[in-house]
């Protein structure tokens, strides 16, 4: 008895996952390279998780929360009163 296997079909079908495709220009992929290299991971897809999950705590932690709070105040002020040194 033998079991078999339809090509290109999902057989795991109980084993949930998604997956996104990501483009990268030269430049881009130079960064990633360095970062991938500090992060001391050679794999593409891992090193991007962990790159996500180290950015989203950065992202949310109290102290940068405070500092782009002063940033977008200061740029919401500057716009108030027409100063346009910087874009």
């Amino acid at each position: 008895m033998t079991i078999e296997n339809k090509p290109f079909v999902r057989q795991h079908i109980n084993k949930p996952f998604d997956t996104f495709t990501i483009k990268l220009n030269q430049e881009e992929r130079t960064e990633f390279e360095k970062w991938k290299y500090l992060l001391q991971q050679n794999k593409d897809s891992t090193a991007m998780k962990q790159l996500a999950s180290i950015g989203a705590k950065v992202l949310l932690d109290e102290k940068t929360k405070e500092i782009l709070s002063v940033v977008m105040n200061n740029y919401r002020k500057n716009k108030r009163l027409g100063i346009v040194d910087f874009d």
